[in-house]
């Protein structure tokens, strides 16, 4: 045998032996976070529960003391979507069963909005928790300002988590409370101006609340596919036309030249930001969105360009390091589009950010910045995420992994 031929024969060894793990570290990972998940419901005493965002694993850095004990509303969202893909349905409901309380008894607001975040744990009488801790320096209750805010795409998130739940289940609570949700939405954040859609919710504290009058593509996005999704399931006289004008404000941002979404716009509500770009708003229209058109494919470039982080991907435009959330969702619309050799090489990546107990870090920096602002009162970009154990993440892998549309329930396989 001459040596081109050994060497073409050990290429094809190596290659096809690659290949076996990254087969091997999809079901792996799967199985880890699957369990994570369900460890983290099931651990709590029995109920309706909230699972915190980051929580408290042996062995790692306590989260800071704004995170400590926090669910947030899409964290939760996505964990009981990613809990009904891992069959694992008595969980995810409780998380469902926990939004609807949040819907129906919240301690401030009687009309069916959701909080960014509620505090982690049991839910019960007489009124949801909201986030908070003591502030030593202050001798006071301190609340943080987002957490208590209501963002149009949390409202969204729960609404597919609910319709999921009432998809699987058949109980009416859900679909009153996903109604109930995506109706505020419609009723408080809808912009008519060019281009028309629904601007990013309300920012602050009760009675201080202040409109969000930029629009988000990813708001957008997420709304589209919650009325397409209530539209689904039970067709109410506004699911068809909130849904239209949600993918048609989507529609609006999309870049041909480059390839790509833009982000939505400034706080004048019509004016596009050209400049940042967000892994979510580019790559979850090609699942969210009924008959994407083929042209949209072509973010699968611009994101190998400009959000490659490593191995993976990164929140934002030339990121400063790798986003574990976003890594999942690449891999996610990637398999859901057909292109397993584009996902196969990220579930190995996934799952090297295992932090323990089957949870994965948010990122494997100390770091990294998304190039956005929390809220109004920011003085400078402070959105940011840490090397901590992270819900979010570890739901979206766990969706990634199963192969389920975490927008519309169906399957890899439908």
């Amino acid at each position: 045998m001459n040596g081109f031929l050994r060497g073409m024969i050990a290429v094809m060894l190596i290659s096809s032996g690659a290949t076996a793990v990254a087969a091997q570290a999809r079901p792996q990972l799967a199985a880890m976070t699957c369990a994570a998940l369900d460890r983290a419901v099931s651990s709590q005493p029995a109920g309706p529960v909230l699972v915190a965002s980051y929580p408290p694993l042996h062995g790692q850095p306590a989260p800071i003391l704004a995170l400590r004990g926090v669910a947030f509303t899409y964290d939760n969202a996505l964990a009981s979507i990613a809990l009904f893909a891992c069959g694992k349905a008595d969980s995810a409901r409780r998380i469902a069963d926990a939004l609807v309380f949040a819907t129906r008894h919240d301690p401030e607001y009687q009309d069916g909005r959701l909080r960014n975040a509620y505090a982690a744990g049991p839910v019960g009488a007489p009124s949801i928790k909201l986030p908070g801790y003591w502030s030593t320096e202050r001798n006071a209750w301190n609340q943080d300002a987002y957490q208590v805010s209501s963002a149009t795409g949390n409202q969204a998130w729960a609404a597919l988590a609910l319709l999921e739940a009432f998809r699987q289940s058949g109980e009416a609570s859900y679909l009153e409370a996903a109604r109930k949700v995506l109706h505020w939405s419609q009723k408080n954040t809808y912009d008519g101006q060019s281009p028309a859609g629904f601007s990013g919710g309300y920012y602050g504290y009760f009675s201080q609340q202040v409109q969000q009058n930029w629009k988000s593509t990813e708001h957008n996005v997420d709304l589209a596919a919650a009325w397409s999704a209530l539209d689904a399931v039970a067709p109410d006289q506004d699911s068809v036309q909130q849904a239209r004008i949600a993918r048609q404000f989507v529609t609006s941002q999309w870049d041909a030249g480059e390839g790509r979404f833009l982000i939505g716009t400034g706080a004048d509500g019509q004016t596009s930001d050209r400049v940042r770009s967000g892994l979510d708003a580019q790559i979850w229209p090609l699942i969210a969105l009924q008959d994407p058109p083929k042209d949209w494919r072509r973010v699968f470039a611009f994101i190998d360009h400009a959000h490659r982080a490593g191995d993976g991907y990164g929140f934002n435009r030339d990121p400063d390091g790798l986003w574990t959330e976003g890594t999942a969702q690449a891999a996610a619309v990637a398999q859901l589009n057909g292109l397993s050799d584009k996902a196969r090489p990220l579930w190995s990546v996934l799952l090297a950010q295992e932090a323990g107990d089957g949870w994965l870090f948010a990122t494997p920096s100390p770091r990294i910045s998304t190039g956005l602002a929390i809220g109004p009162d920011s003085v400078t970009n402070d959105f940011f995420y840490y090397h901590l154990p992270h819900l979010g993440a570890t739901a979206w892998a766990a969706i990634a992994a199963t192969g389920v549309n975490p927008f519309t329930g169906s399957t890899e396989a439908d």
